[in-house]
């Protein structure tokens, strides 16, 4: 197992008290869970996954999903099973939908 730990800027509006949990650990899945935490406006990643040596693609994969998606005082924990990156960003899609209609 390898665990990454990431911080990024916020950039928008903290969801009210929320947390969201996407997607099943299995071979060649992951779960995400979304936590609106005071991180005094930044946002953190924390990744535990089964597969070594991918750190440089995680932090691209990550900073892509906080460009798109506004948030801030969030941290994202990751339980990775081997997941493609575009299984990663669709579970990190689907956990933000998820958390922001919850605040609406």
């Amino acid at each position: 197992m390898e665990r990454l730990e990431y911080d990024f800027d916020g950039s928008g509006p903290r969801p009210p008290g929320t947390t969201t949990l996407v997607g099943v650990v299995g071979s060649g899945n992951l779960e995400v869970l979304i936590e609106a935490v005071d991180l005094g406006g930044r946002c953190a990643a924390v990744i535990d996954t089964s597969v070594r040596g991918y750190g440089n693609t995680w932090r691209q994969v990550l900073a892509d999903f906080f460009a798109r998606h506004l948030l801030s005082d969030v941290r994202v924990s990751i339980n990775d099973g081997g997941a493609t990156p575009a299984v990663v960003s669709l579970r990190l899609d689907q956990a933000a939908a998820e958390i922001k209609d919850r605040a609406s």
